[in-house]
Formats: C-alpha cells, sequence, structure tokens
C-alpha cells in the first residue's frame, strides 16, 4: 500500500499546484457572421469555417414533413 514518506508541506503542496489552474477560454468573432466562435472550429452559429460553408443550417434546407 502506498504511504507516504514524508510529510508534504503546505508550501511544496501548492508550488504543485501552480500549474493547474483553469485559463480562460479565447473566443474568436466569426469572419462570416460576427459572432463569438472557438479558435480552429465550425461557426455554431452560421456553420462557417476558413471562409467557406462546411455545416448547411437547418433553416436553409428544405425538409419534407413525410420524410422524417
Amino acid at each position: 500500500m502506498a504511504v507516504p514518506q514524508n510529510r508534504v508541506t503546505r508550501s511544496k503542496r501548492n508550488m504543485r499546484r501552480a500549474h493547474d489552474s483553469l485559463v480562460a477560454g479565447n473566443p474568436n468573432e466569426c469572419s462570416n457572421c460576427g459572432e463569438l466562435k472557438r479558435p480552429h472550429h465550425v461557426c455554431p452559429s452560421c456553420g462557417h469555417y476558413a471562409d467557406r460553408e462546411v455545416i448547411a443550417q437547418a433553416n436553409e434546407i428544405d425538409l419534407d414533413d413525410d420524410a422524417a
């Protein structure tokens, strides 16, 4: 069973945890619609990535009522 050989002081414990903090996100503005999006990800509001449409939005597609 793992048992600590010596007590870890508050200072050493906190120094070890110094790099564990979370960093805030870095949102970028979408070049197509201007909404905030994550860098290197498809825009969730318009579906564009790198100045081209990758995901077609549901309001642009003709959905048949019978098809569902």
